[in-house]
């Protein structure tokens, strides 16, 4: 490359023109790029896609056109999903004159019957791109369409269709749509499958959210695993919604209150005729159960909530705190937000025309007049729901106060002087501190050994990065004694560092940094390492999984270096991929393999792993959609039992793949 970017001696490069250009097609880049519309190829986003499917008979049984689903695990580990609705229509599309409407619903994306609004007041399919995703993610697709007493059937393969539309005769006492796929193992892999228990879980949390909708399960025996007691068949039908959902949530748990505070409201009631939606909520808190919060918009989860859950934490903050001044209690003036979510146990859901979410999967409402709508519906309610329940809310009162008064006895008692912080961890794990004085935007980087941690010590940034070098393996905490957890120096380190206690004794307003971050090397033995820290941090400090403090640094495995122009491969696939493309420089390529941390240098290791802005985390989060499996995959994983291991590696030995030994 030329020293001068303006002289008139750059040669001129011919191999990057248009030819280099790709344009692809609908259905080849959700092939290509899974991650952008469903969020990866992991069992979550495979769920995601019965997910979208159920969502489209939903809607029509929010619209007031079915009136009952079927959810069907076939033994194939095809997914049936039926409903009684209008059926998709099958004539000829105006602008399409050639392909039926159900042909350009699955094989194109944005296209659907729900961006007028005239169809369907308000709906969880928005994009157009849901039945498509599916289609072209999936290997096998069938499409029944029963409608004005005549059957249609449509088969797709990889998002394209296998035949013209069929028309199979006419049926009587039939109408709606049913839609039969399996997912492409070229996408998910063939060692994932879908689980009973979890589209068990889906469908049963769906009914819940619509109390005009029955559905129904049915599944194969054979697409049971092993213990799980998954019923074959079953139908849910929930008149009281939510409140029948978090009754059946706190089954067995001590409550402040005996009935919930729960209700529906039509947000015409409040905003008049032109506001179209409503929101449905169930509240409670209990001092016995870790507090909780589910949302939903339009019958899609949003995990990582959003205006509708921030309009609806404002109304009971709002509430409570009037509530005080009402009886004269001073000390209500003291409550947050964060005292009121404390052992609380929401769920909410509402119905809006034209929601605005963050990404394909909806994880998030981002509807900014939701807040207004949501608040201010709730808000009279609970105001109402408060001054004739005084038993209930004088304890629920008492217990926020409670809450409040530790959280401000913890500030004055926190000390946060990181100076005295390093005097106290000068230990055999050495703790290389960062400068700032405060949490927010901090990282401590738990590292494998004193190599590995010179390389990091270099590479890191001194403001708001620390390091703390683990020599070895930690204790397995798992079935440990207690006294043998105190005496072990790796855990004592790793507890003072992050200046806090473990156990019963956590508290997540005394941890020092936001990220915790696990960057151990890419073999067997740091991938041990990572699982007796997750272990640890899953046992001893849960709140910090659930609060998103807790990360996995991504290093590479190779770095192709051709000429000037350097590289980094997570993997030998990706490696082998840029070795047969070339990396657009001069001469042989040049291949490091990195066997461990303490062999990069600093300019990789910053580049790579630890420079936010072009580094990959991952970060460490519990499956919600499973309550309890988390538990038990840890235990017998991790536990003192080595014949559970031994049964969890014959089960699924058949599913391992590219092992590293």
């Amino acid at each position: 490359m030329a020293d001068n970017l303006f002289s008139n001696d750059v040669p001129i490069d011919k191999s990057y023109d248009a030819s280099s250009i790709q344009v692809l097609e609908d259905m080849e880049h959700v092939r290509l790029r899974p991650g952008m519309y469903i969020g990866g190829t992991d069992d979550r986003a495979l769920h995601h896609m019965v997910a979208e499917i159920i969502d489209n008979s939903m809607d029509e049984a929010v619209a007031g056109h079915a009136t009952w689903i079927e959810v069907e695990l076939h033994e194939n580990f095809h997914v049936t999903v039926r409903d009684n609705g209008r059926g998709i229509p099958v004539d000829m599309h105006p602008k399409f004159p050639n392909k039926s409407a159900l042909e350009i619903i699955f094989c194109t994306l944005n296209a659907g019957g729900k961006f007028s609004g005239e169809n369907y007041e308000t709906s969880g399919g928005l994009h157009g791109v849901g039945s498509s995703v599916v289609n072209a993610l999936s290997d096998f697709v069938r499409v029944e369409v029963a409608k004005n007493r005549e059957l249609f059937a449509l088969e797709f393969s990889r998002g394209l269709p296998q035949s013209k539309l069929q028309k199979l005769g006419a049926v009587q006492n039939r109408r709606g749509t049913s839609v039969t796929f399996h997912p492409d193992p070229e996408i998910f892999g063939k060692s994932i499958n879908f689980k009973a228990k979890r589209l068990y879980a889906m469908a049963k949390s769906k009914a819940y959210l619509f109390s005009g909708v029955e559905i129904r399960w049915k599944v194969d025996p054979k697409c049971l695993e092993q213990n799980d007691e998954t019923p074959l068949t079953d139908t849910f039908r929930f008149p009281n919604g939510l409140a029948d959902y978090l009754n059946e949530r706190l089954d067995g748990a001590s409550v402040y209150s005996e009935i919930p505070f729960a209700g529906k409201v039509q947000f015409s009631e409040k905003f008049g005729n032109n506001t179209i939606g409503n929101i449905e909520w169930a509240i409670n808190w209990t001092p016995s159960r870790d507090s909780f919060t589910q949302s939903y918009c339009n019958t899609v989860p949003t995990p990582e909530g959003g205006t509708h859950e921030s309009g609806f934490w404002s109304a009971i903050l709002k509430g409570i705190k009037s509530y005080g001044e009402l009886i004269n209690n001073k000390k209500s003036a003291s409550i947050t937000r964060d005292d009121v979510m404390g052992g609380g146990c929401a769920l909410v859901s509402c119905f809006i025309s034209e929601p605005k979410f963050v990404g394909q999967t909806k994880d998030r409402l981002a509807t900014t007049e939701a807040i207004k709508w949501v608040e201010n519906s709730v808000r009279d309610h609970f105001d109402n729901w408060l001054a004739s329940n005084n038993k209930s809310a004088g304890a629920i009162l008492d217990y926020m106060i409670l809450k409040a008064e530790e959280r401000l006895r913890r500030k004055q008692e926190k000390d946060t002087a990181r100076k005295s912080a390093t005097k106290k961890l000068r230990l055999p794990g050495k703790l290389t501190d960062c400068s700032n004085n405060t949490r927010e935007g901090t990282e401590l980087f738990i590292v494998e050994g004193d190599s590995a941690g010179g390389s990091a010590k270099m590479a890191r940034d001194r403001k708001t990065q620390a390091l703390l070098p683990l020599r070895g393996k930690i204790l397995n905490v798992l079935g440990a004694a207690s006294n043998k957890m105190s005496a072990n120096n790796e855990i004592n380190d790793l507890c003072q560092a992050l200046g806090v206690q473990t156990g019963t004794k956590f508290n997540i307003d005394d941890l020092r940094y936001e990220k915790i971050i696990i960057m151990t090397d890419a073999d067997v033995d740091g991938a041990h390492i990572a699982s007796l820290l997750m272990t640890f941090f899953f046992t001893q400090m849960r709140p910090l999984i659930d609060n998103g403090h807790l990360y996995m640094a991504c290093p590479p495995l190779f770095r192709l270096t051709q000429g000037a122009n350097r590289v980094y491969c997570m993997d030998d696939l990706e490696k082998n991929d840029l070795i047969e493309k070339g990396l657009g420089g001069r001469g042989r390529i040049d291949i490091s393999r990195f066997k461990g941390l303490g062999e990069m240098d600093a300019k990789d290791l910053k580049e790579t792993t630890m420079n936010k802005a072009t580094r990959q985390l991952i970060q460490i989060n519990i499956d919600e959609d499973e309550p309890g499996q988390t538990d038990d995959l840890v235990d017998r994983l991790m536990g003192k039992k080595p014949e559970l291991r031994f049964q969890y590696i014959q089960e699924n030995a058949k599913f391992a793949e590219d092992l590293d030994i």
